[in-house]
């Protein structure tokens, strides 16, 4: 254990440093290449079209090229989108969509770098810490707050209780055109996880964090949806209604062929640490 201990250390003591050292200006743009040559690499690789199209502009990892490629082929020009877990307005998945003229709905517990004009009928954003108790209503007010009924856009990235205010959120009868959601991407499919529901809970670092993509798969299954695509990093998975599936007839229809494993740590580890947690919760199931 002790052992173990130290080497989780070491590594972690070794990102910092590494994360420091190319802070330097020149040093961080070399890295940004080197990691844009490795994703490049891997999606052109890759036999799902979609993730060939991947793109980073004001997305975390490459999610903008992606929600690009499936909004042309459901020929959606505009519409509006809700994002839950919109960091501070400088990076999410929905920042391209609202420089494309779309309204939407911003949701987070902190404070965003971004003013929004109080006015405004473009973008709202409802600073709330979300709970299966809020997530709908939050959603709603917002969405009425911009004079708009319909979604077309959802993405989820909340770090821990998603699954849940997913199965919420399409329980109340919002099925958009397009579900993103972040996944656990240290439990390949078909290995079924989800951490326990805590209103409280709050991410560690660790691998026990929201759910894997076959829980996510099953959940929207049940509700009509089909994955369509993963992200070159093993964080977000992208789900179409099952009605628009003739559009997707050249994407793999495996999971294990969708399924991107974690590789978001700079080369130094793959995915997050182990947690007992995590392991636990397959005891639990006896």
């Amino acid at each position: 254990m002790l052992i173990n201990r130290l080497g989780i250390y070491a590594r972690d003591l070794i990102d910092k440093v590494i994360r420091q050292l190319f802070e330097n200006p020149t040093l961080k743009r070399f890295l940004d290449m080197s990691v844009e040559r490795h994703w490049r690499t891997k999606a052109q690789t890759s036999c799902n079209p979609l993730l060939q199209r991947c793109e980073k502009f004001h997305s975390q990892n490459d999610e903008d090229g992606i929600i690009s490629a499936i909004l042309g082929r459901l020929k959606i020009d505009g519409g509006v989108f809700v994002e839950y877990g919109c960091g501070d307005g400088l990076e999410n998945n929905t920042i391209q969509l609202l420089m494309r003229g779309w309204r939407g709905v911003w949701i987070g517990a902190t404070n965003l770098s971004v003013r929004i004009p109080a006015s405004s009928r473009r973008l709202r954003f409802e600073r709330d810490w979300v709970t299966l108790d809020n997530c709908v209503e939050i959603m709603q007010r917002g969405i009425q707050r911009i004079g708009a009924k319909e979604v077309n856009l959802v993405s989820m990235d909340l770090d821990g209780n998603d699954l849940f205010f997913v199965q919420t959120i399409l329980e109340h009868g919002f099925h958009p055109d397009v579900f993103v959601v972040e996944y656990n991407s240290k439990f390949p499919p078909p290995i079924r996880f989800a951490i326990d529901y805590d209103p409280a809970y709050a991410w560690s670092g660790s691998d026990y964090f929201g759910a894997s993509l076959q829980s996510f798969i099953d959940l929207f299954d049940s509700f009509g949806f089909l994955l369509v695509c993963c992200n070159v990093t093993g964080a977000n998975a992208f789900f179409v209604p099952r009605r628009h599936a003739d559009l997707f007839a050249d994407v793999p229809k495996e999971a294990e062929e969708l399924f991107m494993p974690p590789d978001y740590n700079w080369f130094l580890k793959r995915g997050h640490a182990a947690d007992p947690r995590s392991i636990e919760h397959f005891l639990s199931k006896d």
